[in-house]
């Protein structure tokens, strides 16, 4: 079993930066392709972001490409997303997930379905 530990939320201006943290506990971690999902009051969850399990692929929802990073650094169980330039449509509790049974190095997986671990969530809020 994976427990996933979001942290690094809170409430900013419209504009500010935020880097939010997801601490997985299993050494398999490095295996897992990660995502970072978010929802919304009042919306489902949706994608955010996504990066194999090998950090050479990643990929991002339209809605924060070129705003938003995702990264994972070698040897660590933590997996990184680095929000910029934030709106306050970002408000949205944000979720991070990891899939267990996806073996090719270069796939993201931006399927919510897809993934078996999910973290407790952080919340993001950008005030106008």
């Amino acid at each position: 079993q994976v427990q996933l530990v979001e942290s690094g939320g809170g409430f900013v201006q419209a504009g500010d930066s935020l880097t939010l943290s997801c601490a997985a506990s299993a050494r398999t971690f490095t295996d897992y392709p990660m995502g970072w999902f978010r929802q919304a009051p009042g919306k489902g969850r949706e994608f955010v972001a996504g990066i194999s399990w090998s950090g050479r692929s990643t990929h991002y929802a339209d809605s924060v490409k070129g705003r938003f990073t995702i990264s994972r650094p070698n040897a660590k169980n933590t997996v990184y997303l680095q929000m910029n330039s934030l709106k306050p449509e970002d408000t949205a509790v944000y979720y991070c997930a990891a899939d267990r049974d996806e073996r090719n190095p270069i796939v993201v997986v931006t399927t919510e379905a897809q993934y078996d671990y999910w973290g407790q969530g952080t919340q993001v809020t950008v005030s106008s």
